[in-house]
């Protein structure tokens, strides 16, 4: 993660240009009855607003598109866990969706008595060490609990916001902060305050040893992650005093397993005050009529004082201090050094100084190590935080090398920064690259918000002038200021993390509490919900594309042209876009990595790379199964140089036998990585239930075939790529007239291209039983996939697979959701999704997941197929889902060059025009006997492929042969190699 100052800049975009604003400043204004607070050219437009009780209010104005981006921030996280406590800010997060004493319940005088008895329950629990007394007890919990649900109303704010058009209800807790985040639109503004001003009234701690089991099932997911567990351990010692080092986000085990409520009422009253809480909004907004809004919303709220973490000074690290962490990913290593603390000089050079190390194309890292194979791959950056920073170094070793050499080559890129062994030129192609990127990164409402909540985090929000200022106060910087910094800063003081392959010998789990599945009460209503959902709003017209007036067609010899004038700015996008791909050619995907490392007939690769960074242009070579892309973006202005460089580099590189050999080497540890890594043995199972044993995946180059690629194989691809038939599309300042005459100049075509090569074919399965595919990973989970193709894609069921996946299985409201997760505490991770292929050729794929405890994989099975089996009634999770449905295609608005991918996409589906207009009309008429019909006929009593992969230590063979006959695949078979 880089420091926030590389997030943040001012920009003038002028014609096909952009600049550097002047300095931004403070100022103070007055509009509609408030005052607020502004920087001089600020590109969000933010206004900052103290509201009379302390409570910060920030507000971005974007009206692109009829929505809106929320957050609801909080300065208190992991660092404010009382000692005796640690993780409760990040369980107190999971209870924020519980409801009040007005919604979440069907009556909360007849539910308190329970809620009391629960929470004293609670207190006794943790008085209590005996073990039988202990089981005891909390049997009183679960049996209370169940009692309680019958009145409480679970996921009902979901349900909510469903019904709202909301499309992104989460929240996330981390050192600092806890962050509530919804995406809504605008229309909906007066239904959507009264809920957040309600949830935060007074939230009710509900459903709470159901809701403490996922964070549970949360925690072992993090004994499962070797990267976690190394991150860990390293800030331990990086900040031996403060809590960034001593306490983490989920918790202890021995906390976990002893929770309070008092003490969790006591941490939201303490610090959920509004003189700590900002309100912050962006996009389809009036700021004069949102602030009287807010205002009145949020009015009920009273200032506290406020105490907040005030640690002891860490004290200087003196010495290499080493963490080895086992587990059966790859190896890798990661180097720490303590930085300093938000928007100080200090921080801002070690900002630079980590592009300058490492940005992708032209850092010492970037060149020495990535662009020369010197290991697999390698990086740097800049974590920032409020009181101190995260310098950091990483690297993945290749074949034959020990994790001690690749620190010693990272170390190699420190001592050349110490001694200015780098072009100061990078200073200025670092801040030049970041002004452009946030050209683009500025006009998304989704960033504005994130970007506005982290300033408030850190410093309420007063340093955002000094962060418009920090690209321009980067560019200030002097080669000899980095070099005389690096050598201060960098010398024996980091912290080393060796993530070794190998048994992890300290591994341990949460233990699953005894559970009785609660009373979700589906359909029950409460009178605050059905006020919210009266409310009217003023209804938003879809907006469809007419791709015959939203492109442009042309030609550039004989390749088609297709254009979108770009008004907003000065950046371009343009991509030859070809009708192939590893499916027509398997070498392909290696060609385009090979050309990372070619040199041509006048430039080095490494003079490539530079140029690209120094003119603020980009361009890569991808390759899918079906389609390649090669992709140029940048200024406007540098559009002749971008382009012309690209079509050389493919024109004129040059063969490199040593960096072939090295690049073999890379692809085949890269490989071996890959079959250690959980989430693609996972993938590869689910691509073995679809297609078989011969597939997509496994039917690729074996490892002996990799070793006899030859040059001239791929250097006659990448010479000859342009003869193939491509596409060429561009966004930009450019008619379409005037593109056509720039790109001929530049891109050279044959009088007629060279067919392709037929493109591999591979047959769906069908299922006449159920089984079981089996893969053996050593962790504490364990993780299933149902899997099953179900025929040719079908256009007229456009609507109803779009309102299928958002009732059964898609979000926190869904039924799978809560049922799974809420009612029966089985998995912190549910979902399923009857998915639709990208061609119209092509099968449906009905999929399902939970990741559970591996003790509980029977019982999560269970609970999977009985929704399977039979789809449950929910009228209002029903009504909900129709009306978010409809609402996100009402308040999408697809633009700039997000319209050739929608042109593309409905193209290969057999639509010729925007399939959306299909989607919204089939949905406005369904009802749930639709849904019901479509689970009878697709989903229920269907014989499905149950891809499990967990440690056969921890599973029994008996319990997974119940749902089928099991197979157990190797590595080989699935990968193939």
């Amino acid at each position: 993660m880089k420091n926030k100052l590389l997030l943040i800049a001012g920009l003038l975009v002028t014609g096909s240009g952009l600049m550097a604003q002047s300095t931004h400043q403070w100022k103070t204004a007055t509009s509609g009855g408030y005052t607020y607070k502004y920087v001089t050219n600020d590109p969000t437009k933010s206004r900052f607003y103290t509201l009379k009780n302390g409570l910060t209010v920030i507000l971005s104005p974007n009206p692109k598109e009829p929505n809106i981006q929320f957050r609801m921030s909080v300065r208190a996280g992991s660092n404010t866990d009382p000692r005796t406590h640690t993780g409760l800010a990040h369980y107190l997060e999971h209870l924020l969706f519980k409801g009040t004493d007005k919604f979440g319940t069907t009556d909360f005088a007849k539910e308190k008595p329970y809620l009391d008895k629960i929470q004293a329950l609670y207190e006794q629990y943790n008085k209590t060490t005996d073990p039988v007394k202990r089981k005891e007890i909390y049997a009183q919990i679960d049996k209370t609990s169940g009692e309680a649900s019958n009145i409480s109303i679970a996921n009902e704010y979901d349900k909510m916001m469903k019904s709202i058009g909301g499309n992104s209800t989460n929240a996330h807790t981390s050192v600092e902060e806890t962050v509530y985040n919804e995406d809504f639109p605008s229309n909906a503004t007066d239904k959507f305050l009264a809920l957040q001003a309600e949830r935060f009234r007074k939230p009710i701690l509900r459903i709470f040893h159901t809701e403490l089991e996922a964070v549970y099932e949360e925690k072992n997911r993090s004994l499962d992650n070797d990267g976690s567990k190394l991150y860990e351990a390293m800030s331990s010692l990086l900040f031996p005093t403060h809590n960034y080092g001593q306490q983490t986000t989920i918790g202890t085990i021995e906390h976990l397993k002893n929770p309070s409520l008092v003490e969790i009422q006591k941490y939201y009253d303490k610090y959920y005050v509004p003189n700590n809480m900002a309100v912050i909004m962006s996009g389809d907004l009036n700021p004069d009529e949102m602030i009287k809004k807010v205002d009145k919303s949020f009015a009920y709220m009273q200032s506290k004082p406020l105490a907040l973490y005030n640690p002891a000074p860490e004290k200087p690290l003196t010495s290499i201090q080493t963490v080895d962490v086992y587990g059966p990913s790859a190896e890798s290593l990661q180097i720490f050094y303590r930085g300093y603390a938000q928007n100080s000089k200090e921080s801002l050079m070690l900002d630079l100084i980590s592009s300058v190390l490492s940005n992708g194309k032209a850092g010492l890292i970037d060149i020495n190590l990535n662009k020369q194979q010197k290991v697999l791959r390698a990086g740097a950056g800049y974590q920032q935080m409020k009181d101190y920073g995260m310098f950091y170094l990483s690297a993945t070793p290749k074949t034959g090398q020990t994790l001690e050499q690749a620190k010693g080559l990272l170390m190699e890129q420190i001592d050349l920064l110490k001694k200015g062994a780098f072009d100061a030129s990078l200073i200025k192609a670092t801040v030049a690259n970041t002004k452009l990127s946030l050209i683009t990164a500025f006009d998304n409402n989704n960033f504005r918000a994130e970007t506005a909540s982290n300033e408030f985090i850190l410093s309420r929000g007063a340093d955002w002038d000094k962060s418009l200022n920090g690209p321009d106060d980067m560019a200030k910087v002097t080669k000899q200021q980095i070099v005389d910094f690096a050598n201060k800063f960098f010398g024996d003081n980091y912290v080393v993390g060796y993530k070794h392959k190998g048994e992890d010998k300290n591994a341990m789990k949460v233990e699953k509490p005894l559970i009785t599945p609660i009373n979700p009460n589906a359909n029950a209503i409460s009178d605050f919900t059905k006020s919210i959902v009266a409310m009217p709003v003023k209804p938003i017209q879809p907006k469809f594309l007419d791709y015959k007036k939203d492109l442009n067609f042309g030609k550039s010899g004989i390749a088609d042209v297709i254009t979108i004038q770009n008004t907003d700015n000065g950046l371009f996008r343009m991509t030859y876009r070809f009708d192939m791909g590893a499916y027509n050619y398997k070498l392909l995907p290696y060609a385009a990595q090979y050309l990372n490392f070619l040199s041509t007939d006048k430039y080095s690769a490494e003079e490539i790379s530079k140029q690209f960074y120094n003119i603020a242009c980009n361009y890569n070579m991808s390759v899918g199964n079906e389609i390649v892309t090669i992709n140029v973006s940048g200024l406007q202005e540098n559009f002749n140089q971008a382009v012309s460089l690209v079509e050389h580099v493919l024109a004129n590189c040059k063969p490199n036998e040593q960096a072939l050999v090295e690049l073999k080497a890379s692809i085949l540890k890269a490989r071996a990585n890959t079959k250690l890594n959980k989430a693609a043995i996972l993938g590869g199972l689910v691509t073995y239930a679809q297609f078989g044993a011969k597939n997509p995946l496994n039917t690729t180059l074996t490892n002996d075939e990799i070793n006899k690629i030859t040059s001239e194989q791929l250097m006659y691809i990448l010479h000859n790529i342009s003869n193939y038939k491509h596409t060429i599309t561009y966004y930009g300042p450019k008619t379409l007239a005037d593109f056509q005459v720039e790109i001929k100049k530049l891109h050279a075509l044959p009088k007629e291209f060279t067919p392709a090569a037929p493109a591999a074919k591979f047959a769906y399965t069908t299922n006449s039983a159920n089984q079981v595919l089996f893969a053996n990973y050593d962790m504490v989970q364990s993780e299933i996939r149902w899997v099953r193709n179900d025929g040719v894609y079908n256009p007229s069921m456009i609507g109803t697979v779009d309102l299928f996946n958002s009732y059964f299985g898609g979000g926190m409201g869904s039924i799978v959701f809560q049922t799974i997760r809420e009612s029966k505490a089985l998995a912190y991770s549910t979902n399923a999704l009857y998915s639709s292929p990208d061609a119209s050729a092509k099968d449906y794929t009905m999929v399902a997941y939970v990741g559970s405890q591996a003790d509980k994989m029977t019982e999560a099975v269970a609970g999977m197929n009985e929704l399977l089996t039979t789809l449950p009634q929910v009228d209002k999770s029903f009504e909900g889902s129709k009306s978010n449905a409809l609402n996100a295609i009402e308040t999408q608005r697809i633009v700039q060059d997000g319209i050739f991918f929608r042109y593309f996409a409905d193209q290969k589906l057999g639509f010729d025009h925007d399939s959306r207009i299909d989607r919204y009309n089939s949905l406005k008429t369904l009802t749930f006997n639709d849904l019901k019909n479509f689970h009878a006929t697709h989903i229920s009593g269907k014989p499905y492929t149950y891809c499990i992969v967990a440690s056969d230590k921890k599973v029994k063979l008996e319990d997974m042969q119940k749902f089928g006959p099991v197979t157990t695949l190797t590595l080989e078979q699935i990968f193939g190699y």
